[in-house]
């Protein structure tokens, strides 16, 4: 298997296991040609302290599972924030709501429009 639909399989695992844990407002966004740091960032939120760690320990089991989980990163289990799982392709953030919406790390990451069209 190639590096690309490694990471593509990766990334639906990732999907798929926050989908299953109820994890809110999830943003996949492509990092391809925009940074070094991965191919893709996925963002998502859960209810509360216990629900923002219960996402993050099914996302990492998922990845063991799926082959994915060598070498994973993981910052902020503890606290339960925000979490940050690193497979060195995907980053994966998990936020309370409140520590998204006050660090907006969206915004960072998305296209500059203008007038409804993305600039280039």
């Amino acid at each position: 298997m190639n590096g690309i639909n490694s990471v593509s399989l990766a990334l639906q695992s990732v999907l798929a296991s926050l989908e299953d844990s109820k994890a809110e407002n999830i943003v996949p966004i492509d990092l391809r040609g925009k940074s070094v740091i991965g191919d893709h960032m996925v963002i998502a939120s859960g209810r509360s302290h216990r629900h923002v760690t219960a996402v993050a320990d099914q996302l990492l089991r998922a990845l063991k599972e799926n082959g994915h989980g060598n070498g994973v990163k993981v910052e902020g289990l503890a606290s339960g924030d925000w979490v940050l799982i690193d497979t060195g392709d995907i980053i994966i953030h998990i936020f309370r709501p409140e520590v998204r919406e006050f660090y907006n790390i969206e915004k960072m990451w998305q296209a500059p429009e203008l007038d409804g069209e993305t600039v280039h």
